[in-house]
């Protein structure tokens, strides 16, 4: 894996190049970063630049024996930890190691899920006990066998709880050339233990313009529909990927003008509305929702005056400024996602969406067309 394969995060890859180029690389480090950020990409590209025989400015060569090897995660001196279920034949994680390999190798984006899905969970917890512990002790100890720094990467330390006491001399005084990149989501799930032993390094989300070139470029998606998708992902390029697999219509389009239908009374076209709806399936019913319920939020800051914080692409910003000044008060924008909200707790489970849509058609037109707010959500605003 090179920095080049990996979808932005420009900063922070020369942030790591700058430190190896340096000679400042602490030996423990954090990566903190949300989920779909491309975390654990960057771990690998980062060790294999770390080892690279032949180094560029800003990237490992990815043609010398070190770096072939990394390409496919089979070199001796790159070891990985992660949560996994234990049972009577998997007891550490280097006995799940090709499952690990070929679902990093097929899309080095994932998460807990997508890497649940690739075992047989059951309904056993996953976790990083003190066995995988202990093991990773034992492999570090040893001399390292071609390249000049050993690095270990683990993949959620949350998992760890107490048996991660078991790694603090080691993280603390490791054996000589040794690197730790431990790959978190939440800080506040870290022991302090292990987080005072380690330099945070904070990655932050993908950018909606990253995620929406993406889509078009691997997509095969249109300019709206990516951008669509990339605001409602909001920075998570699993999620991104999961919404453009399934076909769906351009939200902002469909989403607008179903609040105009709402607004000009219009039932038999709302009617109409809820027959194509119905026909889009479970998922996409609830993107389509959770697009609504950002989009109106977004509305919110309109209304409000805070429109430097607003996220939408400029045709869709155009829209959503006119029916934030001509159509939407904020009491009506709230009380509209809380129909959504309610409707997509619904969708989850097994509702009929013929007659949820008609209802929800239905209150837009109570709340837009005859502005009668449903019971608890007239606010006073100074």
């Amino acid at each position: 894996m090179q920095f080049k394969e990996i979808i932005g995060q420009e900063k922070i890859k020369q942030q790591l190049v700058q430190t190896v180029k340096e000679n400042r690389m602490s030996h423990a480090q954090l990566f903190l970063s949300p989920v779909g950020s491309g975390a654990v990409a960057l771990a690998v590209a980062y060790a294999q630049y770390v080892n690279c025989l032949n180094k560029g400015d800003n990237d490992s060569c990815g043609d010398c024996s070190s770096c072939r090897k990394y390409e496919r995660l089979i070199h001796p001196d790159l070891h990985f930890s992660y949560p996994f279920f234990a049972s009577a034949s998997t007891k550490v994680a280097v006995d799940i190691l090709d499952e690990w390999r070929n679902m990093f190798l097929q899309d080095p984006y994932f998460d807990m899920d997508i890497w649940r899905s690739k075992l047989d969970a059951a309904n056993k917890q996953a976790n990083i006990p003190i066995a995988e512990c202990h093991d990773i002790i034992k492999k570090l100890s040893y001399k390292a066998f071609e390249a000049e720094t050993k690095v270990l990467i683990m993949w959620l330390p949350e998992y760890l709880d107490k048996a991660g006491n078991a790694l603090l001399k080691l993280i603390e005084e490791p054996p000589a050339n040794t690197l730790f990149i431990l790959i978190a989501q939440s800080q506040d799930q870290i022991l302090t233990t292990i987080l005072s032993r380690t330099q945070i390094v904070k990655i932050p989300k993908l950018s909606s313009d990253d995620i929406s070139g993406y889509l078009m470029q691997h997509g095969g998606l249109t300019s709206h529909q990516s951008i669509d998708y990339a605001f409602l992902a909001d920075g998570n390029l699993i999620e991104a990927k999961a919404l453009a697999a399934d076909t769906q219509n351009d939200s902002s389009g469909t989403f607008t003008a179903w609040l105009r239908m709402g607004f000009g009374n219009k039932v038999p076209d709302l009617i109409d509305f809820t027959e194509v709806a119905a026909k889009w399936g479970r998922e996409n019913q609830k993107n389509f929702l959770r697009y609504g319920i950002n989009y109106l939020r977004e509305c919110c800051l309109i209304i409000s005056g805070a429109e430097e914080l607003v996220k939408l692409p400029p045709l869709t910003l155009d829209t959503a400024r006119k029916l934030s000044t001509h159509v939407l008060s904020l009491p009506m924008a709230e009380a509209i996602i809380s129909e959504l909200e309610t409707a997509h707790y619904h969708i989850e489970r097994n509702a009929n969406p013929k007659i949820l849509f008609l209802d929800v058609s239905l209150q837009l037109v109570k709340i837009i067309k005859f502005k009668t707010l449903p019971a608890g959500t007239q606010y006073i605003y100074n």
